[in-house]
C-alpha cells in the first residue's frame, strides 16, 4: 500500500495512572483530510502530539511508511520534518520576524543554505497572504496572522502531512475564516491533513474522513456523510446533536 502513510496500531498514553488514549488504531493514507472531533479531554491532541512523537506512547508502535517511530534510535527531528505540526498557541519566536521563523528550521534540520531557504519561506509566506508581514514580529501581528505564519514555517519544512492541533481555537472568531480559509486551499491542493478542530463545518466540508474521539478511544469514523448524516452509536448522535442546534 504505497499510498499509506501512517499506521497507528494499539496505541496506548497514560500519564502516571490516568489513562489517555486507549487501544487506537489509526491510519492516514495520501491526500487525507481527516477531521478528530470530541469533547475537550478527549484524548484528540494528546494523540496527535504522539504521531508527533512530542509525546511517547506507553505502548503500542506508529509506522511511518512501514517503519515504526517508536522505536529506540529514531531520529525524532528528521521525521518531524516530514510529519509537520501547527500548534493551537502558534509556538513562534518572539524574537525573531515573521521570514526568519519560517527560516530557523529549514537551515538547522533541513540544512539548507539561508538563500535557499529565504526563498522557500517566502513562496508559502505570499501562499498564506504574509509577505507584507516579513519583517514584523509576531507582537505586531494578529492571532490570525501568527497561525498563518505558522502554517507557512510548518509548509517551508516540505512535510508529507501537516498536523493542526485545535488551530483556530486561540482565534478571535473574525480571525478563524482567514485561517480555515488557507487549510481549505491546502486541502484542495492535495495536502495530506490530521485536523483536531471544534469547527464542525470544516470537519464536515472540508474533510474525506471524520473521527470522533470520546473517552480516549475511537468512538466511531467515517466518511463526513457517513458521521454526520447517520451516525451510529448514541455518543456519537449525542456530540452531534450539540452542533446541530448551533
Amino acid at each position: 500500500m504505497e499510498n499509506m502513510i501512517l499506521q497507528v496500531n494499539h496505541l496506548s498514553k497514560s500519564f502516571g495512572s490516568h489513562e489517555v488514549l486507549r487501544d487506537i488504531d489509526f491510519t492516514v493514507k495520501k491526500g487525507d483530510v481527516t477531521s478528530i472531533i470530541g469533547a475537550s479531554g478527549s484524548g484528540k491532541s494528546t494523540l496527535l502530539r504522539c504521531i508527533n512523537l512530542l509525546e511517547i506512547p506507553t505502548s503500542g508502535e506508529i509506522l511511518y511508511h512501514g517503519k515504526n517511530v517508536v522505536a529506540k534510535g529514531v531520529n525524532a527531528p528528521a521525521y518531524r520534518s516530514h510529519v509537520g505540526m501547527v500548534f493551537q498557541s502558534f509556538n513562534l519566536f518572539n524574537n525573531m520576524t515573521v521570514l526568519e521563523n519560517c527560516i530557523v528550521g529549514q537551515v538547522k534540520v533541513l540544512r539548507r543554505s539561508r538563500e535557499e531557504a529565504k526563498a522557500h519561506a517566502l513562496q508559502y509566506l505570499e501562499k498564506v497572504g504574509m509577505t507584507p508581514y516579513i519583517n514584523a514580529k509576531p507582537r505586531q501581528i494578529s492571532g490570525g496572522q501568527k497561525q498563518r505564519v505558522a502554517i507557512a514555517r510548518a509548509l517551508a519544512m516540505d512535510p508529507e502531512v501537516l498536523l493542526f492541533d485545535e488551530p483556530t481555537s486561540a482565534l478571535d472568531p473574525e480571525m478563524v475564516g482567514e485561517v480555515l480559509s488557507v487549510m481549505r486551499s491546502l486541502a484542495q491542493e492535495g495536502m495530506t491533513m490530521l485536523v483536531v478542530t471544534h469547527e464542525m463545518a470544516f470537519a464536515r466540508d472540508v474533510s474525506n474522513h471524520v473521527v470522533y474521539m470520546n473517552g480516549g478511544v475511537i468512538c466511531e469514523e467515517g466518511t463526513p456523510d457517513e458521521l454526520f448524516g447517520n451516525p451510529q452509536k448514541q455518543e456519537t448522535k449525542d456530540f452531534l446533536s450539540r452542533f446541530r442546534n448551533n
